[in-house]
């Protein structure tokens, strides 16, 4: 069984944890016209929006209710109505995607109370908005639960309740945070390809995908509309990927009757086939020949790719969920996890990860246990570790920001896992050196019996 190591350090070197806030905000950019709000100082607001920037090279929708002294102490009500009423007037949005920060949270302060009221007393001038609020505390989880929180929220104040109609062939999908853009978007096409419609909760692939609109948009551009999120009751499944996805997964079960199914992980041969034999069985159709063959371009990538895996050392550093996709995928292929890192222990799919003891910690953590190992696997913020040790750096996660094009890497299904095969193959190709004739003849300098030491005939 893996053992979940505490951590120990009361302070961060090199961090690897994005905040709840950060992750939350990240799903509200998934929703078709909405705008994220951070209730809290205009500081952690800065921070989060340089991140988002630089990772998705994009104009981001962030915005915040700016608290300063004053409003910390007496509370910060008035700021949350002022700044949702503004963002209303100016901006128009469909959705305003509220997110609570330590400095609210640490002071008890009822923002849920304080939404009720603006809704109540505002609701004429707030008409056409949804206001839904995530209770996201820096101190406590990471970005993945802050993804997961939001997209509870949603289903809570949008989606109808009730048992109603069901269409047979819609599907609701829940993608866990670690999915990029070009993920989503093949989702949707795997989907599409058995006849079957999707609703994905939240849509990034609609929003951050790198289009530019014709004109200035103050909000999100694209992603899930909000009368998809209010008729998620309808569809006949619900497929949740990641284990932080689990509890939006039940939320919209209890709340709507939709059964749902959970994939801790959509990357390697294994997960693929269970997910195609699940929408074949949805469908009623058989596997569609495109389909077909890129499992087979896929095995052909696995018999091809496993001789440069086979005991190689690899030391991860990622959020639960993303540590476990990437773990178990290396393992799948032969390699050995001998350091892994995540940023909490909040999760049950950490007991799953293939290695003998996880460390919750940070990146310094990581480069001290990350010593022999052959590729080191975590996000931008790991490039300085990769450099004092050595060792090769396979970016993944959040924040990568000095790569181009991170979110239209693909990274599961049958073509996601071809692709990450080759990426990692190359990257040990790139990093072998070429063996010293000492190492190909460990002969060539014995000494044998009676014969004088070489060393000491060129000794004066």
């Amino acid at each position: 069984m893996t053992r979940i190591l505490p951590q120990t350090k009361s302070a961060s070197v090199n961090p690897l944890k994005s905040s709840q806030p950060l992750g939350a905000a990240l799903a509200f950019l998934g929703i078709d016209g909405a705008v994220p709000l951070f209730h809290g100082a205009q500081g952690c607001t800065s921070f989060a929006l340089v991140l988002f920037v630089r990772h998705f090279k994009e104009t981001i929708p962030l915005q915040t209710t700016a608290m300063d002294e004053i409003t910390t102490i007496l509370g910060g009500s008035d700021n949350l109505e002022e700044a949702i009423l503004n963002l209303k007037s100016r901006t128009t949005p469909k959705l305003i995607g509220v997110c609570t920060t330590a400095l609210v949270e640490t002071r008890g302060e009822d923002c849920a109370g304080g939404v009720a009221d603006i809704r109540l007393k505002r609701a004429k001038d707030l008409a056409g908005t949804e206001i839904v609020l995530a209770n996201t505390p820096d101190f406590t989880g990471a970005l993945e639960e802050g993804w997961a929180n939001a997209v509870t929220a949603m289903i809570e104040a949008v989606t109808r309740p009730g048992e109603r109609a069901r269409q047979s062939k819609k599907l609701a999908i829940l993608p866990g945070w670690n999915l990029t853009v070009a993920d989503l978007e093949h989702l949707r096409e795997i989907v599409e390809s058995f006849g079957l419609q999707s609703v994905i909760l939240p849509d990034l692939s609609g929003s951050l995908d790198g289009t530019v609109p014709d004109h200035w948009v103050p909000t999100t551009y694209g992603g899930t509309s909000i009368e998809d999120i209010r008729e998620l009751g309808t569809a006949g499944h619900c497929i949740a990927i990641g284990e932080h996805m689990r509890r939006p997964a039940e939320v919209l079960y209890k709340a709507t009757g939709v059964p749902y199914v959970l994939f801790q992980s959509l990357t390697g041969l294994k997960g693929a086939d269970q997910f195609v034999s699940l929408l074949s069985a949805i469908s009623g159709q058989p596997v569609p020949a495109s389909v077909r063959r890129r499992r087979a371009q896929l095995q052909d990538a696995l018999l091809d790719g496993h001789f440069h895996f086979g005991g190689k050392k690899i030391a991860i550093a990622a959020e639960p969920d993303q540590l476990y996709q990437f773990g178990a995928f290396f393992v799948d292929m032969g390699s050995a996890i001998t350091a892994a890192v995540t940023t909490t222990d909040m999760s049950k799919i950490l007991e799953k990860v293939p290695a003998e003891s996880i460390q919750v910690g940070d990146l310094g953590d990581l480069e001290s246990l990350a010593s022999g190992a052959d590729l080191l696997v975590t996000h931008s913020h790991g490039r300085q570790a990769s450099k004092r040790l050595g060792i090769p750096l396979m970016r993944i996660g959040f924040p990568v920001f000095d790569r181009l094009g991170s979110q239209h890497r693909l990274s599961i299904l049958y073509q996601g896992t071809r692709d990450l095969v080759f990426e990692v193959a190359n990257l040990f190709q790139a990093d072998r050196r070429a063996p010293t004739p000492d190492e190909l003849d460990p002969f060539r300098n014995r000494q044998t019996p009676g014969e004088p030491d070489a060393s000491l005939l060129t000794r004066h």
